[in-house]
Formats: C-alpha cells, structure tokens, sequence
C-alpha cells in the first residue's frame, strides 16, 4: 500500500515566508529614505555654497553684504527642487552673514534639520556621528 502525501505549502510556511519579506521590504525602505534624504541635502548645499558666492562678489561691489533681493534671488528663495528654502540674516551693518537653508516638503523631516553657512566658512550643524543618514555637510 503506498502512502499518499499532500502536495503544496502549509498556511504555516506562508505566513512565514511573508513575515520575511515584510522584515526585509521594512530594511529597505528605511535605506532607501536615508539615501534620499542625503541626496536632497546636497541640493541644500549647493544652493547656500551658490548664495555665499554672490554674496562674495557682492561685497567685492558694494563693501556690505545683502540681501537676497539685493543679489536677485527672492525672497526665502527655494532650491532648484523646492526641497530646501534659503534665507539670510545680515549682522553689523551688512559686514557679515548667514544663510540659513530650511528643509521643506519631503525634506522637512531629515534629521538634519537647517544647514547654516557664515561669511567665515562656518558650517552646522556640526559634523557628528549622531546623524545616521552621512554627515550634514
């Protein structure tokens, strides 16, 4: 007499075959939204790294730093992608600055938070092994 075995998956093994891929599709999510974020930030910098240099040429001009109205971007003027807006804040009559780039949309919530650039060349925040997601700067 021959046995006869059933053929197929058990619920059991289904259930586990897709607690598996949730924990994995949960593991690359979470990477993928670190590598975004810092592909974004990039898009911050530039911008501050753009907004530094007109102020550079403007002072050259005008012996004062200005405004972002003054250097012909805008008011709280946005990066290329609209994933960061840029503002400054002048000090001692215009003889020093510093930009501000606030994250907006889908940027809001990196961990970042607001890069800040001075006429010095000082950057924050602060490089720190805090940050998971790389380095601000």
């Amino acid at each position: 007499m021959r046995m006869r075995f059933n053929q197929g998956f058990s619920l059991l093994e289904l259930m586990a075959v897709v607690a598996i891929i949730a924990v994995l599709a949960a593991i690359a999510i979470s990477s993928y939204s670190n590598y975004a974020f810092r592909a974004r930030r990039a898009e911050g910098r530039e911008m501050l790294m753009r907004v530094a240099s007109a102020q550079e040429r403007y002072f050259t001009n005008f012996n004062r730093y200005g405004s972002l109205t003054e250097l012909q971007f805008g008011e709280n003027a946005p990066s290329e992608r609209g994933s960061y807006t840029t503002s400054v804040v002048l000090a001692d009559a215009g003889q020093t600055f510093t930009l501000r780039a606030t994250p907006a949309g889908r940027q809001a919530s990196d961990r970042c938070g607001v890069l800040t650039i001075t006429n010095a060349g000082l950057k924050g925040p602060a490089p720190s092994t805090a940050h998971t997601n790389g380095p601000c700067w």
